[in-house]
């Protein structure tokens, strides 16, 4: 199992990505739904593959799911982030979304994203409208990962597994939706490679990794 040997908190910020942000009407429930029903042509991005592929090398790939859960508030829609226990073995404090392993039972990668979401923090199938999903992701721990994105209407109850998560917590939509939040961090690998990876700080949190990656997905896409 690959174990993370640096701290990225402590990685200088190479440079900010800095695209302008999305426009607000493409933050709407309408808009996102009809996005996904009408994708347009766009290119996901895939800033530190080299690294990870090396990293995976000889590994075998364990197909999982994360639930990406906007929460139409009337004043403005959030993205909903757990930070998970510290005592797990795989991304162990880390910020992630809901989500995990696919199971034998579930059927597809969207079944997936629901079971996990319920069983991490309690989220009902009945609040969650799924309205698509991203490119898969490949991360250095061996899972490809299924972005499932959802609409969330408040109020909602949640509860959080203390086996699994530390911290359930939401972050504005237009923060992580504007390039100028998108910091470039970097650390030079004991292989000799150097990998680079996205960072999106928010207030106490640390938002980074495979999860700061599908953000910027997320942003290419609705950006298109």
């Amino acid at each position: 199992m690959v174990k993370l040997t640096f701290d990225p908190l402590m990685m200088p910020v190479d440079a900010v990505a800095g695209e302008s942000a999305l426009a607000p009407e493409r933050m709407s429930a309408a808009w996102l739904r009809q996005r996904f029903a009408h994708q347009p042509e766009w290119q996901p991005e895939d800033l530190d593959s080299q690294a990870i592929q090396r990293m995976q090398q000889g590994r075998p790939v364990t197909p999982a799911s994360v639930l990406i859960p906007i929460v139409m508030h009337e004043e403005q829609p959030t993205l909903l982030f757990t930070q998970r226990a510290a005592h797990l073995t795989d991304h162990a404090g880390q910020v992630s979304f809901p989500g995990g392993r696919m199971e034998e039972s579930d059927a597809s990668p969207v079944e997936t994203a629901l079971r996990e979401a319920e069983e991490e923090i309690g989220l009902a199938r009945r609040q969650v409208e799924v309205i698509g999903t991203l490119p898969e992701y490949f991360t250095g721990t061996g899972y490809r990962v299924t972005p499932v994105v959802c609409l969330i209407a408040p109020p909602i109850s949640l509860r959080a597994d203390p086996d699994e998560v530390a911290e359930i917590f939401e972050v504005p939509l237009a923060f992580l939706m504007d390039g100028l939040n998108h910091q470039l961090r970097s650390i030079d690998l004991p292989d000799g490679y150097r990998r680079t990876f996205y960072a999106m700080p928010y207030e106490r949190f640390f938002i980074w990794g495979a999860t700061a990656a599908m953000l910027r997905n997320l942003f290419h896409f609705l950006r298109a």
